[in-house]
Parts: structure tokens; sequence; C-alpha cells
């Protein structure tokens, strides 16, 4: 059974996302929350997925608030359900543990299968906001053997969307070392952002989301 928390400004959109989630067996609601603050709250219920509606009055600080429950009290799962796709800070999002993003227009059974398929550890985007991402085409010699081992832990890191506090701490090493390791994966890759490493990095098989 996949435990998901539904987490909606409007009280019509929470109940709503609970019933679309309940209509499936292997699905269940553990909890519903109004805003973050209240999600907080929550996370000891220990959901295997949230259900996070964008579309109201949350836009505003909600990578922050995200960041900050995934380093300090749970680490979440978290599609995002929004009204303008090109409004998505990816590199955030992925910081903050998001690992779906669907469009308002959904349908019940494209909210059913993301929550699966996140839950399975799969990352869901939908076609419309593929269309926004403008990765450049980067010309890399052997990358594989470029990369040392370590960069390659690191860039496998910002893949589950961990910020450098977080890698440092999961791997033992200094926020000034992840640093100095995010700034030679960028070189050696030929990219400028985090996202943009990412992105690379599943391209070329060095790294699996």
């Amino acid at each position: 059974m996949i435990r998901v928390m539904v987490v909606a400004t409007s009280p019509v959109v929470r109940a709503g996302l609970s019933a679309v989630v309940t209509s499936n067996p292997t699905l269940t609601v553990v909890g519903s929350a109004s805003d973050l603050d209240v999600l907080t709250r929550e996370v000891g219920l220990q959901p295997d997925v949230v259900l996070l509606d964008l579309s109201g009055n949350l836009q505003q600080s909600v990578w922050e608030k995200l960041l900050l429950i995934q380093e300090e009290q749970y680490p979440l799962i978290i599609i995002v359900i929004v009204e303008e796709l090109d409004s998505i800070d990816l590199e955030m999002a992925l910081r903050s543990g998001v690992r779906g993003i669907l469009p308002s227009t959904s349908t019940e059974s494209e909210i059913v299968a993301a929550v699966e398929a996140i839950a399975f550890g799969l990352v869901v985007l939908h076609p419309d906001f593929l269309e926004l991402l403008s990765v450049r085409e980067k010309v890399v010699v052997n990358p594989v053997q470029t990369l040392t081992p370590r960069e390659i832990e690191v860039l496998g890191m910002l893949g589950s969307g961990l910020g450098n506090k977080a890698i440092a701490k999961g791997l033992h090493i200094s926020e000034h070392t992840v640093k100095f390791h995010l700034s030679s994966i960028f070189q050696k890759l030929g990219v400028s952002t985090r996202t943009e490493a990412v992105a690379v990095g599943v391209r070329l098989g060095l790294i699996m989301l």
C-alpha cells in the first residue's frame, strides 16, 4: 500500500485529490494539509509520496520550506501540480524532493499513474514540461573515465535532489569539498548548473534518477 499525503490550499482541491488517490486500491491517504506549515507538523505520518497542489497560493518560498523539511525532518518524495509549467524552477524542485511535475489539467488516471511511478523510484515529467527544458548538447570525451568515482557519487546525489549540506553529511566530507567536486563535475561535463549536470549525467548513463 502506497501512503500518500495530500497538500492543497483549497479544501475542495484537497477533497478532490484525496478522492482520486483512494479510488485506487493500492493507494491510501494518510493525511492532508492546507499548507506547508501543516505538512511540517504532519511529516511524522511518514508518507511515501506527497501530492502537492501549487495552483493555489503555495508558490512563494515553497522550495525553501520543502528543502528545510528534507534536511531537518524527513526526506519527502513529492509530486507537484501546477497551473503554469514554466513557473517551475527545476533545479530547486529536484533539490526539494520533487520527483513529479504535472499540470492542473491532468486526469485522474494520470495522477494515479504518477503517484505509483514515483513510489517505485521513477521521475515523472509531463511532456509539455520537457519541451521547456533547453539542455544544450554537450560534447564530452569518454565521460565515464573522465569523472572520478567520487564525482559520479556526488552527481548521483545531485540527481536525488540533495543540497551541498546533505551531500557533505552523506559522504562525511566538508561542504567546501563538495563545492570542489561540483566545480570539477561542471567543468568536465561542460555545464554551468546543477540541473544541466544531472540531465547530462542521466543522458550519458552516468547516473539513474
